[in-house]
């Protein structure tokens, strides 16, 4: 296989694994082809154009970071109303690193009042409480990645 043609049967074969183990993503590294499929949650997969293997793969983002639509219950089995991301970005559960979290589970809120920030292009953003309420859950970890209109937490 060359740098700039690859088999596409490669690409349904890894489409078949994430599919097969539940997989957020995979990546396939060999000989200066790497190819990385992605599981989108609306849209099915994406494919990334093989790049010549310039850095090591040990190198690449953890896989650790799961996405937190893993977490099977729907919003229906837990009474209250989510509060969902206004964007694709990083989620900071905290102010600052080793700081008490903005809010824990059990806690009241107030309206507008600051539950979490999401990092977006070098940018923190404020998710603020729509409306006054008990924290019943917290759907992310700080740190993780979310996507636009992902729950975050469950206010009763």
């Amino acid at each position: 296989m060359s740098k700039s043609t690859y088999d596409t049967t490669l690409v349904e074969e890894l489409a078949k694994l994430i599919n097969e183990h539940e997989l957020a993503e995979i990546e396939y590294d060999t000989e200066g082809l790497r190819l990385r499929v992605t599981r989108v949650p609306a849209t099915g997969f994406v494919a990334t154009a093989p790049v010549a293997a310039s850095v090591p793969a040990a190198a690449s983002a953890p896989a650790a970071a799961a996405p937190a639509q893993q977490n099977t219950e729907s919003e229906a089995e837990i009474k209250g109303e989510a509060v969902k991301s206004p964007m694709v970005g990083v989620v900071y559960t905290a102010p600052e690193p080793n700081a008490a979290p903005y809010v824990s589970v059990g806690d009241t809120v107030s309206a507008d009042q600051t539950l979490f920030l999401v990092e977006a292009m070098k940018t923190f953003n404020p998710v603020k409480a729509p409306r006054s309420g008990k924290v019943v859950r917290i759907l992310v970890t700080d740190r993780s990645p979310v996507e636009y209109d992902q729950p975050l937490l469950i206010l009763e």
